[in-house]
């Protein structure tokens, strides 16, 4: 088809051809089925020419083009052929609704363009994966899709180049990705004068290493032609050796092309008034190229060159090639018609049923029955399954963390992950609760006690209602119950939170489920809404509820010391007390004549201090609890007693000694409240949630649906609405069998054309025609 005159005819059958994919394609953007079509995917570096050579090919101007990057998102033209339309009707598809397009002028497409342009230029990332969507009608296009993209980018290497050289990937990520569709054409533009130059190769062959699906295009030729200085140039130029391109392109070797420069338009500024000028323009560079070579070469150009040379060469190698596209996807189309057509007469007789069981007691039946199936999805995940895929639903230690909260200690640090068992796996359901128990245990087991000042010491030993001594005894267990506390309450929350995260992930894995199993209330989303909202309050209000008995026993253990419960027995603490007085720190006493121990002696020093320098029996603390007696050493141990209260009652300056016995009072303690809220949580936990899931909801659920069922059940089901929507679904599918069946006989109609046209004898051969 020549670019600068009237089109050839289209023949009928061809006509008809591109009638049925009009209607195929009208079909898959109503009814959202999936029929996909060739395309053509121009990929190439910035300022190689790629949206102008997109321009020549369609026949009309209608991008932002120039010098540097003026394609910023991916424009896709959807071109359907339409014999009545003389100028190109063109319609804008929404960047919010893909479904609504607005009709706009040439003019209005490209200021929106430029628009785009200059909005992303200004942005951080200055491109955009999201397409520009144009539908285009004309009389001098088959049906195909043509899409630009940005241009490829070759930064310089070095630090003050960084900025470009991340758009440079982000621009190659998303060519690669839109070459990745194995029905796409790519064209590859190169702009170079030498094939062993592989610019836009380099990248293209990365997805297609044979180049079985690449045409290539060398841009530009008026511009290249002058730089060839001998003939022999010229001709490895326009047919490179194989060694050159490698791999078997489409085409056999590459196109060459030029696009005259100018836009058209009414300004000053533009050298063409119509598009018809443009397409004129295009046609005359073409005939002035191959006068061009011919002079250099000395030669006039065989048959087979002058139809790799133009516009317009490349553009009927492209229809010919989408042509033939199309005819082979004809029977492949038929069968996917079959399918559709089956599928959708099963949609309708899907919704004939639903509309014939809109009674009352048939809806109460199948409410019950989604009930009893919804909870048997519940108890198989919660008892372990494999059927729902962990890839989609399941969540490694990581996510679980992000998404329900992660056990963080007062230091603000999490524990290794790799310390957790199955952490790096997708678990979901019961596999999942019971891991985020274990790392609970794990977290909580290895609490040590906060750090003690000595500030905090003396301010907890205050002053006593009858005497001003200080009460060591009490001072730790203060500290201990104060630390515990703050120590362990945010815990039981963030237990809480994960635990509730878990549980409510049940939901959405048992829909899948129940969806899998064709046991899903398709169309009842008001009944599906109630059942979701009724299991989700009861998760959260059986969460809050376990949460406050748990806060009771750590209350009342960081309340009141039990000595037996926080120091496991009186044995232990004998036994911790005698490790201050044992043998190797002996306790003599002081010389109460002469005033007693100094303000500045401790507990642990006393042993420093004699009364004589005959050393005296040691005697435990044990002892002295015990009431045990010994002649030998009665009156030591009255003075060791007596230098025992001085040091820890009587004197209220803070010593060593002291201190380390507080210090080691509230490590007892706080190990005894951590030992029993670790056991009394999980317990709780197990108790009062996971085990109410299991007891308690099913009844509460059947109660809150008998409820909704006496009282209103028109607003469970909306049966108003419902009626309405299942209406217009039936008229909807009624239109798209109709549709369906039309088209199918359209195609088999093709299909029969062109099977006679193989088989019908050649006039001059009298063989068969096989093109």
């Amino acid at each position: 088809m020549e670019c600068g005159g009237e089109p050839p005819a289209v023949d009928h059958d061809k006509w008809r051809l591109y009638e049925a994919y009009n209607e195929l394609h009208g079909l898959a953007q109503e009814f959202d089925t999936p029929f996909d079509a060739p395309a053509v995917l121009v990929v190439g570096h910035q300022t190689d020419g790629k949206s102008a050579l997109v321009e020549a090919l369609m026949g009309f101007q209608f991008n932002h083009v120039g010098g540097g990057t003026k394609t910023r998102r991916p424009i896709t033209l959807h071109m359907k052929y339409d014999p009545d339309c003389e100028a190109p009707i063109c319609h804008l598809v929404s960047d919010d609704d893909p479904t609504v397009a607005h009709q706009k002028s040439l003019h209005e497409i490209q200021a929106f363009i430029e628009a785009e342009n200059l909005r992303l230029e200004s942005e951080s990332s200055q491109f955009s994966a999201k397409e520009i969507t144009i539908r285009v009608e004309y009389k001098y296009c088959p049906n195909l899709t043509i899409i630009d993209t940005p241009g490829l980018i070759a930064p310089a290497p070095g630090g003050k180049n960084r900025v470009l050289q991340g758009q440079a990937r982000a621009v190659e990520s998303l060519v690669r990705a839109k070459m990745q569709h194995k029905e796409f054409i790519i064209l590859c533009l190169e702009d170079c004068s030498d094939w062993s130059n592989a610019t836009t190769r380099r990248v293209v062959m990365q997805i297609d290493p044979e180049l079985s699906r690449t045409v290539i295009v060398s841009t530009k030729l008026d511009t290249k032609i002058p730089q060839f200085a001998r003939s022999s140039d010229v001709e490895v130029f326009l047919l490179p050796p194989s060694c050159a391109l490698d791999g078997i392109i489409l085409g056999d070797s590459p196109f060459f092309t030029s696009v005259p420069s100018g836009r058209v338009g009414s300004g000053h500024d533009s050298v063409y008034k119509t598009n018809d000028e443009f397409k004129e323009a295009i046609a005359l560079r073409e005939k002035e190229d191959v006068t061009l070579l011919e002079e250099k070469l000395c030669r006039p150009l065989a048959e087979k060159e002058k139809v790799r040379i133009g516009v317009s060469k490349l553009r009927t190698f492209l229809e010919e090639l989408l042509q033939k596209r199309y005819m082979d996807s004809v029977p492949l189309i038929i069968s996917l018609l079959d399918k559709e057509y089956r599928s959708t007469t099963r949609k309708l007789n899907e919704i004939d049923q639903e509309l014939s069981n809109l009674d009352e007691v048939t809806l109460k039946e199948k409410g019950r029955a989604f009930h009893d199936l919804f909870l048997t999805k519940l108890s198989l995940l919660l008892k372990g399954t494999v059927v729902a895929p962990p890839d989609k639903f399941g969540e490694t230690l990581q996510d679980e963390r992000i998404n329900g909260g992660a056990f963080v200690g007062t230091n603000g640090h999490q524990f290794p992950q790799k310390l957790i068992p199955n952490a790096g796996m997708r678990l979901y359901g019961g596999a999942q609760y019971h891991r985020a128990m274990a790392e609970f245990r794990f977290v909580v087991g290895g609490v040590k006690c906060p750090p003690i000042t000595r500030e905090e010491i003396v301010n907890a030993c205050g002053v006593e209602d009858i005497h001003d001594g200080a009460n060591y005894s009490r001072t730790a267990c203060v500290i201990a119950v104060a630390k515990a506390r703050d120590t362990f309450e945010p815990y039981l929350h963030q237990l809480g939170s994960r635990l509730l995260h878990i549980l409510k992930r049940l939901l959405p894995i048992s829909v899948y489920l129940l969806q899998k199993d064709g046991e899903y209330l398709s169309g009842h989303q008001v009944f599906l809404n109630r059942v979701s909202s009724a299991f989700n309050n009861f998760a959260e209000s059986t969460e809050n509820a376990c949460r406050e008995k748990c806060m009771e026993d750590l209350v009342s253990t960081t309340r009141y010391v039990s000595w037996s419960l926080h120091n496991k027995n009186r044995a232990g603490l004998r036994h911790f007390l005698d490790s201050f007085c044992g043998s190797d720190q002996p306790i003599m006493g002081g010389n109460l004549g002469s005033g007693g121990l100094s303000q500045d002696s401790t507990f642990g020093s006393l042993s420093n201090e004699r009364q004589d320098n005959k050393p005296r029996p040691d005697v435990k603390l044990s002892q002295l609890a015990s009431g045990v007696d010994s002649s030998s050493c009665i009156q030591g141990t009255e003075a060791r007693l007596v230098d025992l209260l001085d040091c820890t009652l009587w004197n209220r300056r803070l010593a060593p000694s002291s201190e380390r016995i507080v210090h080691a009072l509230v490590q007892q303690i706080f190990h005894g409240i951590r030992e029993y809220f670790l056991a009394s949580a999980e317990l709780k936990f197990n108790c009062f949630l996971l085990m109410p899931v299991v007891d308690k909801l099913p009844v509460l659920l059947r109660e809150d649906l008998e409820s909704a069922f006496e009282s209103e059940l028109d607003t469970v089901f909306d049966i108003t609405n419902l009626v309405h929507s299942l209406s217009q679904r039936k008229r909807d599918a009624e239109v798209e069998l109709r549709r369906i069946k039309k088209l199918k006989e359209k195609f088999r109609v093709v299909h029969q054309q062109l099977i006679l046209q193989q088989s019908k004898p050649d006039i001059k051969t009298g063989e068969s025609d096989t093109k």
